[in-house]
């Protein structure tokens, strides 16, 4: 077989993706945010002594809840541990 015999497939490949799959990655995508939501509100029912060992405190929570329903909290709270020289 030439090399020219696989040519279409390439071009298939290398496609932009289908509405299907844009549409399961935005779901995808809203459903981690959800998820990733909820997980954040539990931080914000625990003490503030649990929070401290965590490193963490209550401020940081509503810094943090700041952000659009889009983006990840958790990250913001990683930025926050991060810029003050803890890691969480």
């Amino acid at each position: 077989m030439a090399a020219l015999d696989f040519a279409p497939e390439t071009t298939r490949i290398t496609r932009s993706p289908s509405a299907l799959a844009l549409g399961f990655n935005a779901v995808s995508k809203f459903y981690n945010a959800w998820r990733n939501r909820r997980a954040f509100y539990r931080l914000g029912e625990m003490t503030d002594a649990e929070l401290r060992d965590i490193g963490l405190t209550r401020a940081d929570l509503h810094v943090a809840v700041a952000v659009p329903f889009g983006v990840d909290p958790t990250t913001r709270l990683r930025g926050l541990v991060e810029s003050r020289g803890e890691h969480l």
